[in-house]
């Protein structure tokens, strides 16, 4: 028999092992919502089940509504909880049933709704005698032990009560002698297929610490052994309490909490399972999704919840329901209770700011430090949570989805499991505290612990489900993370919290097709690059490809892939603006500042890539060669003294320099005109991100508006939001200024370009420059009258003649208009150009520092005129 047992079960386990796991992703873990009010009179409401189930014949529910009782009229001959109870009828003569409901009396008077009897006021009902004995009619006498009553005085000695039921069936009395256990205040048989008595409760702490718990060692065995012998439900959740308390760390070489937790489960095979969750067994507490790797991910991410979210519309749904079924470190079930108001956030806040946690679409951050002597008076014992979503379906009828736990502290066989980068090895669990102050009391419960441990960390994380257009997610999953503080001064320690919530889709696809931008633009951006290097080849009047054609190929291309990076990034940026903050239904999600990484990383090459452009343009324009040509002609000639020489002869009348110094000057005050006014740009882009509130939609909520009352939350900031926001000011600003200045400005108030390039004429000064080795620009300012070196009268006598046409144009093509020019050159004429540039730098270099004498400065003036005359003869050429 004992064979054939063995192999039974050993068949069951293999068809357990083979058959679930193939069953366990097709689960949903949803189940109806219940509360213990919509339970009706005749059902109790099942603290593990967490549903309504009826009652026995002849019963309906307690004043709690966890349980049932006799109705009246019915006396209780066993109760071993919840349901499992048995009631008979109570004779004729005996319509009453004492308070306790166990045995039935004659009454003196009337009787209750609950068939208890009743006394006038002023008088003491009394239904036993002084030893215990059942009066058949109320009288008061003292309680007695034996098996007619089994009664003891209670804690007052003021009553008659029933002793322990375990006490009653394992020795049928009061009293609980050996060879029988007691422990933790209940009687069990040393006979039975009890539990190990040898079991650990050291509790051992992140420090390093490891002592006696006196909660476990008090209560531990005897939870586990009425939880498993008598399946007393609040028993069960004790010892689940007692499991998570010490982590829902399992190791098989211990018989801890949880050790203990897995014998009962796996030696209550035979009993069905609650909402056919397989890992949640009839009256257990449900801890664990499972202990096989590989089942996170299917919980996480298999089904979709049955809900949608939406941020505008009709259908706005913005409103996360968590609900929380909670329970105090002795298994009574407390309420069911909304998470709103706080009850996960140690921190400290207004209503309003703690239940900004809980709106969709809103990133959320709290972080404060709390003093343990506060933590140790607001927590003196700890409550439990097994915390749910609620939603309704297509019917409105209420439905609760049970939220996922990865608890970081939790140890596998002493492994660190759900620390791990990789989903597949994470265990999940369901039930969590936020404080444990009593597991760490050492000697006495009364006294200051030595350890507590604390939830520091506490994440809540929203997964988008890949390519919905309806809003839908996959179950949350709620990450915490545990801290033990060693208690020496409770007034002088102190504890960082933090709590938050993060929305998160897959960025696969946005990767995929930045990539795909990337690799179009620049792949065009090399084209560009080759443009612009054989265009300064052209320019520079070489056909070899050498070092320096590469190098300049090199610095076109960083400056064209810069403006890639930053098109690239507006662009992104802009997406996730307009698309985030515009959506009705929700389909697309922020990227969470780890997945932003990518982002920041195109911004600084960008940056570092145009501040190279930026360094190339620089020295571009300081190797520019300028030169400004006099077109004007000596008026006759002087008398001139001949020093040395004592005499006088005749000389050409020199021309005037102020001209020429004159137009150099404007040619540098030009040098900073802009179609963009910087200080406007910044404080008009100031103005609308600070003071209209452009700023608040780089916010991570579902909020387009501009502004925010104070009193609420504000949600940190998102990179990628800040930078399109900001970037999109810049841009419209700027692109306003210069249609502005094309405009308007430019048209009908002053155009310093054009003025200068009309001040060139008037003053009979050209404007020669190359920028390259053969290419260059040229403003021909040769005046249409001969000369500008002249009086008042006879210059507007010029323009009055200008005015009127009675002269040529002043283009350089003769009937033209035509000032402004790129112009080309040969090598040759090149080379000749650089003989005479090399006579001026020279006399003017460093060389003047050395030499003051007369004739090198007469030499720099013989350049001067040589490169004047020169470049005016290459003009008259050119139009000739």
């Amino acid at each position: 028999m004992a064979c054939w047992s063995t192999l039974s079960v050993a068949v069951v386990t293999v068809f357990l092992l083979l058959v679930l796991p193939r069953f366990s992703w097709a689960q949903t873990f949803s189940f109806p919502f219940r509360q213990p009010e919509t339970c009706g009179h005749n059902q109790y409401f099942d603290i593990s089940a967490l549903s309504c189930v009826r009652c026995g014949a002849n019963q309906r529910q307690d004043a709690r509504g966890t349980s049932c009782v006799c109705i009246a009229g019915f006396q209780m001959i066993a109760n071993n909880g919840g349901p499992d109870i048995i009631c008979k009828k109570c004779p004729e003569n005996m319509k009453g049933v004492t308070k306790d409901g166990w045995n039935c009396i004659s009454c003196p008077g009337g009787l209750t709704a609950e068939g208890k009897c009743h006394c006038p006021t002023g008088h003491i009902l009394v239904e036993r005698d002084v030893n215990g004995m059942l009066l058949s009619q109320a009288t008061c006498k003292p309680c007695v032990e034996n098996e007619n009553s089994f009664t003891v005085a209670d804690a007052l000695a003021n009553r008659c009560i029933r002793c322990e039921p375990t006490f009653i069936n394992t020795s049928r009395s009061c009293a609980c002698s050996e060879p029988n256990i007691l422990t933790g205040g209940l009687c069990f048989s040393s006979t039975g297929d009890f539990p190990p008595r040898m079991i650990s409760t050291a509790r051992y702490g992140e420090l390093g610490m490891s002592f006696i718990s006196e909660w476990f060692a008090k209560y531990l065995q005897s939870a586990a052994a009425a939880c498993w012998v008598y399946a007393n439900l609040t028993s069960c959740q004790a010892l689940g309490n007692m499991c998570v308390m010490n982590m829902n760390s399992y190791d098989s070489a211990t018989f801890d909490a949880c050790r203990l937790f897995q014998f009962v489960f796996e030696h209550t095979a035979g009993l069905r399972t609650v909402h056919s969750v397989s890992f949640w067994r009839q009256n257990l507490p449900w801890l664990f999704y499972g202990d096989q790797l590989g089942l996170a991910p299917q919980v996480l991410s298999t089904t979709p919840l049955p809900t949608n979210f939406s941020f505008k519309g009709q259908t706005q749904n913005t409103k996360m329901k968590f609900v929380a079924a909670s329970y105090d470190v002795r298994g009574n079930f407390l309420k069911w209770q909304t998470l709103e108001g706080g009850v996960l956030q140690l921190c400290p806040d207004t209503e309003t700011r703690l239940n900004a946690a809980y709106t969709f679409g809103t990133t959320y951050q709290q972080n404060c430090e709390i003093p343990i002597s506060k933590i140790l008076t607001n927590f003196p014992t700890p409550i439990f949570y097994d915390v749910y979503l609620e939603y309704k379906d297509e019917n409105q009828h209420q439905y609760i989805w049970a939220v996922p736990v990865l608890n970081l502290n939790l140890q596998h066989n002493k492994i660190f499991v759900n620390q791990d980068s990789n989903s597949g090895k994470w265990l999940l669990t369901r039930r969590i505290f936020l404080v444990d102050a009593l597991s760490g009391q050492e000697n006495d419960l009364g006294s200051q612990p030595r350890l507590i441990r604390i939830a520091t960390q506490i994440s809540l994380s929203i997964h988008l489900v890949p390519n919905t257009k309806n809003g839908n997610i996959y179950p949350p999953l709620i990450t915490i993370a545990y801290s033990d503080i060693d208690i020496k001064d409770p007034n002088s320690q102190s504890v960082k919290i933090s709590f938050s919530v993060t929305y998160e889709m897959n960025q696969g696809d946005a990767h995929v097709q930045t990539d795909i931008a990337l690799g179009v633009l620049g792949g065009l951006a090399v084209l560009s690059s080759l443009l612009k290097t054989a265009g300064w080849k052209r320019r520079i009047g070489s056909p070899m490809i050498d070092l320096q054609t590469v190098m300049k190929f090199l610095v076109y291309y960083a400056g064209d892939l810069a403006n890639v990076f930053f098109i690239i990034t507006v662009g992104t940026g802009l997406y996730w603006l307009i698309f985030f903050k515009a959506q009705k239904s929700v389909s697309v999600l922020l990227p969470m500042p780890a997945q932003e990484e990518r982002f920041v990383t195109y911004v600084a090459c960008a940056f570092a890539l145009k501040a190279l452009q930026f360094l190339h343009k620089l020295i571009s324009q300081i190797t520019i060669d300028i030169f400004f040509i006099d077109w004007e002609r000596p008026k006759g000639k002087v008398l001139k003294a001949v020093e040395g020489e004592g005499g006088v002869r005749s000389a050409t009348v020199p021309v005037s320099i102020w001209r020429t110094y004159f137009v150099a000057n404007e040619w540098n005050e030009i040098q900073t005109v802009r179609k963009i006014n910087p200080l406007f740009q910044v404080l008009t882009a100031l103005f609308l991100l600070e003071v209209v509130g452009f700023k608040n939609l780089a916010l991570m909520d579902s909020s387009s508006s501009l502004s925010r009352s104070p009193s609420s939350y504000i949600a940190p900031y998102s990179r990628i939001l800040r930078y399109a926001v900001s970037t999109a000011l810049w841009l419209v600003i700027g692109i306003i200024q210069i249609v502005f200045f094309a405009v308007f400005y430019e048209r009908f108030i002053e155009d310093k370009i054009q003025q200068f390039v009309d001040l060139c004429c008037m003053s009979n000064i050209s404007v020669f420059l190359l920028s390259h080795k053969c290419f260059g620009y040229y403003i021909h300012g040769r005046s249409v009258h001969g000369h500008a070196d002249t009086n008042m009268e006879e210059m507007n006598l010029n323009l009055k003649r200008e005015a009127e046409n009675l002269c040529s144009q002043r283009g350089l093509v003769p009937n033209t208009e035509g000032q402004t020019f790129q112009i080309a050159i040969s090598g040759q004429m090149r080379q000749h150009y650089d003989r005479i540039h090399e006579t001026l730098t020279t006399k003017n270099g460093p060389a003047r520092l050395l030499s003051s004498s007369a004739s090198t400065f007469e030499q720099s003036i013989k350049a001067y005129h040589t490169m004047n005359k020169f470049l005016g003869s290459f003009i008259d050429h050119v139009c000739s």
